[in-house]
């Protein structure tokens, strides 16, 4: 049980004997390296939509958008329970002839 512990305190101490190990990864700063996030950061923008137009397009050649005016009215025709009028509004004289 001894060993654990033993190992965790090793580390401890060389965490606080030795701050400047974790600032290692710092690197002097020059004129070059000041684009180097901004042209990952580009990169990345221009491969990903890259790849979203191709999907796009893969989708529309595969004819997935095809009568999207017909498509978006089937959810209308589910049939459920009303859950957001309360129950004192179907009491109200506007209901009482049905649907308006």
């Amino acid at each position: 049980m001894m060993v654990p512990f033993a190992g965790l305190l090793f580390f401890g101490l060389g965490a606080l004997a030795f701050p400047a190990l974790a600032l290692a990864h710092d690197q002097p700063e020059t004129k070059q390296s000041r684009w180097v996030m901004a042209d990952w950061m580009m990169d990345t923008f221009f491969i990903f939509s890259g790849l979203a137009v191709v999907a796009f397009l893969a989708a529309w050649k595969a004819g997935h958008f095809q009568e999207l005016d017909r498509m978006g009215g089937i959810p209308l025709l589910v049939q459920e329970e009303d859950y957001y009028t309360p129950e004192w509004a179907f009491d109200e004289e506007e209901w009482a002839d049905g649907d308006s």
